[in-house]
């Protein structure tokens, strides 16, 4: 989401705190839940897990998604990959960054779904050291799509909730369905969708963690040590 670093000092900061109250969290929370594939097909393709500072994206292929997915980058022309990341929705939609606000964040808040349209590969974009490529299979691809969707608030009709544009051409801000807290970050979100796509993760809070856990993921689960791409081994 483009988060400054300020943030994510003050995060640490109250590390202790979430902590504590991490003994007592629902494992579910406010977050959709991950939703399983229902089996293990050959791989159909891959699914980026993309770190941005302390924050992380999972991105999918404009050719690979489906019509509901593919619907929420019309008017963006030579689309090819849709990146989506979690947030909360005072500090990255309303530019609200004061202490306070920073605080409140570890309370449960509104949230939204920040979708980036690129014209180039993930690695491109973010440096190959900050992606890497989860192959899945068709059950995966269409998880994680339906965890996307469920990610979204929609209308009567099954429409998105447009907030507005997003800090950069080629994005835009969605209604988030839950909600964002200390313990259900940008980072448990990615988390969550990367389970679905098939590849077994905890849920963590922080984003060095998370792509820890997707190098650790797949190197178990790939023949003989192999990772499936160079970006992953770094």
């Amino acid at each position: 989401m483009n988060e400054r670093p300020t943030k994510m000092a003050a995060w640490q900061a109250l590390g202790a705190i979430v902590l504590v109250l991490g003994a007592c969290a629902n494992v579910d929370g406010p977050l959709p839940a991950a939703i399983e594939p229902v089996a293990d097909g050959p791989t159909r393709t891959y699914v980026a897990v993309v770190q941005r500072d302390w924050h992380t994206d999972i991105c999918l292929r404009a050719h690979d998604v489906d019509a509901w997915v593919s619907a929420l980058a019309r008017g963006f022309d030579n689309a090819m990959v849709l990146c989506f990341g979690f947030g909360e929705r005072q500090y990255v939609v309303e530019g609200r960054h004061d202490p306070l606000t920073m605080v409140g964040a570890l309370m449960p808040n509104e949230a939204t779904v920040l979708m980036t349209v690129l014209r180039a590969p993930p690695e491109v974009a973010f440096g190959a050291q900050n992606v890497v490529e989860v192959p899945v299979d068709d059950a995966g691809l269409a998880s994680v799509q339906r965890y996307v969707r469920a990610s979204l608030e929609t209308d009567a009709a099954g429409a998105p909730r447009r907030l507005a544009d997003g800090p950069y051409v080629g994005s835009v801000y969605f209604a988030a369905s839950g909600t964002y807290d200390a313990l259900h970050t940008c980072n448990t979100w990615t988390a969550r969708a990367v389970r679905s796509a098939g590849l077994a993760v905890p849920d963590v809070l922080f984003a060095g963690s998370l792509m820890r856990e997707v190098r650790h993921a797949l190197d178990t689960k790939a023949p003989d040590g192999a990772m499936p791409n160079a970006a992953a081994s770094q």
